[in-house]
């Protein structure tokens, strides 16, 4: 059902507080939509939580996520950021095998990319490249043929480069008009 369509990047604000997470995934799981991306850190006002989930769906399907995720008691704002200005930005952890004949050919790959090398022992490079979804894609693909023995992504996040999202003041001030 959530399978068709395109990637969307859906913000969620919420109070910071056991069991929201699991809210979120449930309602998402109840309804046969699948998460491509989930990532959820305390905001700079730790008693609210950002949770960036990425999914796919047409604008019927987005538009009805949004709404359902606003219905939870804990969300306080929820924001499709696929439809307004957004930077979006991931990381990428690749531990990748280099020998004595390839490693020359790697560090341009990985200077070209300007990804940093992480950690290097006697057969692998481990590499951070950082960006949007495509770029950590890129790279990936452009060090496969030397062998990548892991590869890790952070998911994505996000946030709008308009006021498309309230501030927390701004937030703070909402709430309190509700309670």
């Amino acid at each position: 059902m959530g399978n068709s369509g395109t990637n969307h990047t859906i913000s969620v604000l919420v109070s910071n507080e056991v069991g929201v997470l699991s809210r979120i995934v449930d309602l998402f799981s109840g309804r046969g939509y699948n998460i491509e991306s989930l990532t959820v850190a305390p905001a700079l006002d730790s008693i609210y939580s950002r949770v960036t989930i990425v999914t796919q769906g047409d604008d019927d399907v987005i538009e009805q996520i949004c709404k359902q995720l606003n219905r939870l008691i804990p969300v306080i704002k929820v924001a499709n950021l696929s439809i307004g200005d957004a930077i979006e930005y991931e990381i990428g952890l690749l531990k990748v095998s280099v020998n004595d004949e390839n490693r020359s050919e790697f560090m341009n790959i990985v200077a070209q990319a300007s990804a940093m090398i992480m950690d290097v022992n006697d057969k692998t490079y481990t590499v951070k490249v950082d960006g949007d979804e495509k770029k950590v894609q890129t790279f990936a693909e452009l060090v496969r043929p030397f062998g990548i023995k892991e590869f890790v992504r952070s998911g994505k996040v996000a946030i709008t480069k308009s006021g498309q999202f309230s501030t927390f003041k701004k937030v703070r001030e909402e709430f309190a008009k509700v309670e």
